[in-house]
């Protein structure tokens, strides 16, 4: 053998072993020593500081030498650190984080990670975990046309020049509510540097002056081997129908029509109309994401000067290493994002009715539930008998004063042998017996299929559509606990009956009134009835109401689920059946399979109503910190519904059916929110980046080493106990004998005096002091709460400070305690 042959074949088995090692190689995140540029205060030779001071309105200038320098610094020392630990192709970098928090994501194996701990300058390793996504008309229902967008200049002016940044699963940019065909000419943003990817296909880039930026973040994904770029798309293009959702919610065009199956459905808006939508899209369709790729996102928004980021997004389940809920890669990105004054709305979850189901857990971010708002698409089955059975639906009615037949998809196959393709679904229109089936209506059956994914009520539509059908009936014969019926709009007549004693009444009607022969083969079809009309909603007054699926408290502070001093979520938006734009080649949802939009529930829907309003807030309001906007939305909001009633919350009776039950903030946080009472609090509670470490030094149970290594900030601060922190609610999860609290407020108003009360279930006694203040504008002055327990009851106790000023303003905060015995 040639030395060439020898050289050749030993480079294969490097290659093979590196394979090899690759193969069995993970995603890690790493942080390492050394500030990253949003906290970097010099000390190096040759680096001047980049950091600004906390409480600064100034921005870091991400394209000055300074920064671009000190950057580069950073992401060296982190290729110099991998190339001394190890041979070149055993691993692969995926990212530098150099803005956020100073570390980089890795591809290499365990053993190689294990080496990694034990590096000097290397202070935490984490492999990766997954995220997913937390799967119109409430402009209107939240008051934004006639008491927000007016102070604003109108829609046409409502959040200009504000960048909302989605880290989501990108955007579908020909969709009429991201157009500038129809709009006045959008001017450049300056202070915003996000970059524009051009789409592969067409050459053109995502970017039309309201979108000011389309960027995307794979590289995690694609080395874990769950990318696929026929479906995922290697651009910004939305693959998924869920960005372009959440990004018009919050600053979708004002007006566009939402027209579906040939019918209209109104117009839909976003809260900020006139915003700016900055993409970067890391989520994808069938895995959802990984937190190296999402935190990529993040830093990449704050170094690109977004003001709002919205995170329709949580995770699947924690870190391998992290201890606390508060302290981790993804957690600590958003510490600095807050930090550089970008205020973060997140989806808190949609793991309710059940307790401590929430997704989001940090004080640094608004973590939103879900409210059903006062829409509901109901439709009625009328009967051969004259029974009028309850169902929904969002379809035109068959033809008025007549019935027609119907026909079970069981009574009208073509084969016996088809039985195993689940023919009642009604999903294979090549199974079913066309001739029997025109010009009547089908009955299928709502199987877990359903529920399941594996089939979807506009394939019924379809199936109902190509068989001739005047309409079809889905009928829920066995209720999955759990399963949520939405409406879903189709172009034939049609209805989803969704309470299983109904479907019973139907299907004994329609037994008793089909005579059969001895082998159980039908004689004649005999049951006929009609379908009403439901293209229009209901409107109900007992709204809003907390969803069913809305993750619920206790706050958790590490994941052996040790209750938190800290409320969750924060605050209650539109979550329920909310129309949006969708995109025609996202799947996300079956039934949406090619539409131009998509009404869909889920907390990743309520975050971007708060991220729209934040939006708002931020554009009357510049100079105030994310802090202080979420300060003013939490203590304006209302606990009562539309009727003047405390609000109320779905949840499962002992039947496993949906009832109401009186809500708590553990539902609802502070409240509803309501978007002309926040423009003008009164009011602010303000925190600031010492604040939050003051929290975490002081939360029990976190080691102040681990504080440094993911924040680099020492605990030279403490606010004696977590419950100190200066945000607008009170939690004390383990009260014993008598607690103080204190809080300081700042006028953002007139001079005004405030009469300050509180009021706490009897478990628990309350006092305030003093029991009232007179603040000049923009002072800031300071009152305790001293909370006793009367009786240790082994249950939360909940209650709430009210400061009622002279000029009108209301300021609310809630308090949740739960007492013990000394």
């Amino acid at each position: 053998m040639s030395n060439k042959e020898l050289t050749s074949s030993f480079i294969v088995v490097i290659l093979l072993f590196n394979l090899v090692i690759l193969g069995k190689a993970e995603i890690y995140i790493v942080t390492v020593e050394g500030e990253p540029v949003i906290s970097y205060k010099g000390g190096i030779n040759g680096f001047e500081a980049t950091a600004v001071e906390s409480d600064s309105d100034e921005k870091i200038d991400v394209s000055s030498e300074l920064v671009i320098s000190y950057s580069r610094h950073l992401e060296k020392k982190h290729d110099m650190l991998l190339g001394m630990m190890f041979d070149r192709g055993t691993y692969k970098k995926l990212y530098s984080y150099r803005h956020l928090i100073n570390g980089f994501a890795v591809h290499i194996s365990p053993e190689q990670a294990e080496t990694l701990r034990g590096a000097p300058g290397v202070k935490s390793v984490e492999k990766d975990w997954k995220v997913r996504r937390l799967t119109t008309h409430t402009p209107q229902f939240l008051g934004l046309p006639t008491g927000v967008w007016p102070t604003g200049g109108g829609f046409d002016r409502a959040g200009e020049d504000i960048v909302i940044a989605f880290v989501d699963s990108g955007i579908y940019p020909h969709h009429p509510s991201f157009s500038t065909h129809n709009t006045e000419p959008y001017g450049p943003v300056l202070r915003y540097r996000g970059k524009c990817e051009v789409d592969p296909d067409t050459k053109r880039d995502f970017c039309n002056g309201k979108i000011v930026g389309a960027q995307h973040f794979a590289e995690a994904a694609k080395m874990a081997g769950a990318f696929n770029p026929g479906i995922d798309f290697d651009s910004p293009l939305d693959g998924d129908g869920h960005g372009s959702h959440t990004a018009a919610i919050a600053a979708g065009n004002n007006g566009v029509l939402v027209r579906m199956h040939g019918f209209e459905y109104g117009r839909a808006s976003g809260m900020a109309p006139r915003a700016r939508i900055a993409v970067y899209k890391a989520l994808y369709r069938i895995f959802g994401g990984f937190v190296a790729d999402v935190v990529a996102a993040i830093d990449q928004a704050v170094h690109d000067g977004v003001d709002v980021l919205n995170l329709s997004v949580g995770p699947n389940s924690p870190g391998a290493a992290t201890k606390t809920t508060f302290l981790n890669p993804f957690d600590t990105a958003l510490l600095s994002a807050v930090k550089a004054g970008v205020f973060v709305a997140q989806a808190a979850g949609n793991g309710g009715p059940f307790p401590k189901t929430l997704l989001s857990y940090s004080p640094w971010i608004a973590s939103v539930a879900a409210a059903v708002d006062d829409r509901t698409y109901k439709n009625h089955l009328t009967l051969g008998n004259g029974k009028i059975l309850a169902g929904i639906g969002l379809s035109p009615a068959t033809h008025a004063n007549r019935t027609f037949t119907f026909v079970a998809a069981n009574d009208v196959l073509l084969d016996s042998s088809v039985t195993k393709y689940s023919p009642c679904d009604c999903q294979r229109p090549e199974v079913l017996n066309k001739n029997l089936v025109a010009g009547n209506i089908l009955l299928c059956g709502y199987s877990f299929n359903f529920v399941s994914g594996t089939a979807s009520i506009k394939r019924v539509s379809e199936t109902a559509k190509i068989l001739g059908a005047v309409g079809f009936v889905l009928a829920v014969e066995n209720a999955s606990p759990g399963t949520k019926y939405d409406p879903v709009p189709v172009g034939i007549p049609g209805i989803l009956i969704t309470d299983v004693s109904k479907s019973m009444e139907l299907i004994d009607y329609y037994n008793i009134s089909t005579p059969r022969d001895w082998t159980g083969r039908v004689k004649n079809f005999k049951a006929v009835g009609s379908i009403g009309e439901s293209l229009k909603p209901i409107l109900h007054k007992s709204a809003p109401q907390v969803a069913l699926f809305s993750a619920r408290g206790p706050n958790i502070k590490d994941y052996s689920f040790q209750d938190a001093d800290l409320l969750k979520p924060d605050i209650l938006a539109p979550g329920s059946l909310i129309w949006s734009a969708w995109a025609p080649n996202g799947t996300d949802e079956a039934d949406y399979a090619g539409e131009e939009f998509a009404m869909i529930s889920g907390t990743s829907m309520a975050a971007p109503h708060i991220a729209g309003i934040a939006a708002l807030l931020k554009q009357k309001h510049p100079h105030w910190s994310p802090a202080a906007i979420k300060s003013a939305l939490m203590t304006t909001s209302t606990t009562l519904d539309r009727t003047e009633r405390p609000l109320q919350a779905q949840q499962f009776s002992e039947s496993g059916t949906m009832s109401l039950v009186p809500a708590t903030p553990f539902d609802f946080g502070s409240g509803h929110v309501n978007p002309t009472a926040a423009l003008d609090p009164g009011l602010v509670f303000d925190a600031g980046y010492e604040d939050y470490i003051g929290f975490l030094c002081t939360t029990p149970g976190i080691d102040a080493h681990e504080i440094r290594n993911y924040t680099n900030s020492p605990c030279n601060y403490t606010l004696g106990h977590p419950w100190n922190l200066n945000i607008p609610s009170i939690t004390i999860s383990h009260l014993m004998g008598t607690q103080t609290v204190t809080r300081t407020v700042k006028n953002v108003a007139k001079e005004e005096t405030y009469v300050i009360t509180g009021r706490m279930a009897p478990a628990i006694a309350i006092d305030t002091n003093p029991p009232a203040m007179t603040l000049r504008p923009g002072a800031s002055g300071k009152f305790s709460v001293t909370l006793t327990v009367r009786s240790a009851t082994g249950a939360y106790s909940f209650g709430e400070i009210l400061m009622k000023g002279s000029r009108g303003h209301k300021v609310r905060i809630p308090i949740v305690a739960m007492g013990f015995d000394r």
